[in-house]
């Protein structure tokens, strides 16, 4: 066998240090700092009408903070969002900033005056995370139970939908958006864990005929209860669930299970899923937690196409591309 050289040690040793630099370069800068992709999913669901073609853009754990989500940044995606001319708008919370590498906090004013230009015919409708209610715009500010969020949504086109349901229609057929509020919760102002305001049953008591119900929550754990046939929560009528708070995992390493951490099955942390006939997908969000990393996971949004009308019957798609905020349609290449 060849001796190694010392030489030959060192330019090795030279080597893996510059692909580990390159892939935390990439992994820092481009993936989670310049990439923004939309995925696209095409539905045909249980129990939603033959007639009714919805389409619906979703944002999801902004994490706003400088310099990884600056209020540019947020603008840029809402641009992203309306070139996609969608029916409806979802952001499925988690506004504040997660990264504790972040330099500088944005405040709530600053990221919805960067999404207050949202538009769709339908409206735009959010829920809060984990972490509005956590903690202030950065994990190391103490927080107000999302009270400022609440307050600088005021001032927006954006409607957020706490533990309520609201009744709309498009083309003469009726459905339903409910919006939970967090599951996670919180610690009080005598630093007890207090449990999150998320009230299922409650919510959908709301809901007085039998047109078909779009769930908007942060965690994709409330997908358990809504499959459990003993919990008893008219699950039927919930024609699709539509989640965050995962990242998609964040960082998709081999040997890497953010799944466990966040007490999930791995096939639940991104993408869509069924189970027994019931629908949720995933969305690996926008932002960061803990560290500004993505890797295999760019920042998505999601756009849904539910109806007969998206595709042909029982096939379902899904799709990857790049915003392009060049082009003079402001449309997205391959």
């Amino acid at each position: 066998m060849a001796l190694i050289t010392r030489r030959h040690f060192l330019q090795g040793a030279g080597t893996c240090i510059l692909a580990t630099a390159g892939v935390g370069t990439y992994s820092t800068v481009v993936e989670a700092g310049l990439r923004l992709d939309i995925t696209q999913y095409g539905l045909t669901l249980p129990h939603w009408p033959s007639d009714l073609t919805l389409r619906a853009a979703i944002l999801s754990d902004i994490h706003a903070c400088e310099p990884w989500m600056s209020p540019a940044r947020v603008r840029l995606i809402a641009e992203a969002t309306n070139a996609l001319a969608p029916d409806i708008i979802f952001i499925l919370g988690d506004f504040n900033g997660g990264n504790h590498v972040a330099s500088l906090p944005v405040w709530p004013e600053q990221w919805a005056e960067a999404l207050s230009i949202l538009h769709a015919p339908l409206g735009t409708y959010a829920v809060l995370g984990n972490h509005d209610l956590l903690h202030g715009p950065l994990p190391s500010m103490r927080g107000d139970k999302g009270e400022s969020i609440r307050r600088a949504l005021v001032h927006t086109p954006i409607k957020l939908l706490e533990n309520e349901s609201l009744r709309l229609e498009k083309d003469n057929q009726a459905f339903w958006i409910a919006g939970l509020g967090d599951q996670t919760g919180y610690f009080d102002d005598h630093h007890r864990w207090k449990r999150g305001p998320e009230d299922l049953p409650g919510t959908l008591a709301q809901i007085h005929d039998e047109a078909p119900v779009l769930l908007l929550a942060h965690e994709p754990h409330i997908f358990a209860r809504i499959i459990n046939p003993r919990a008893q929560l008219s699950g039927h009528r919930i024609a699709l669930t539509l989640a965050g708070h995962t990242h998609g995992g964040q960082i998709n390493l081999p040997g890497i299970a953010a799944h466990s951490k966040l007490n999930l099955p791995p096939e639940m942390m991104y993408g869509h899923v069924v189970r027994d006939g019931h629908h949720m997908i995933v969305s690996g969000g926008l932002g960061t937690s803990f560290v500004p990393v993505r890797f295999n996971r760019p920042p998505e949004i999601v756009e849904v196409t539910i109806g007969d009308g998206a595709m042909p019957k029982s096939r379902i798609l899904a799709s990857r591309t790049s915003f392009d905020p060049s082009h003079p349609k402001g449309t997205f290449g391959l």
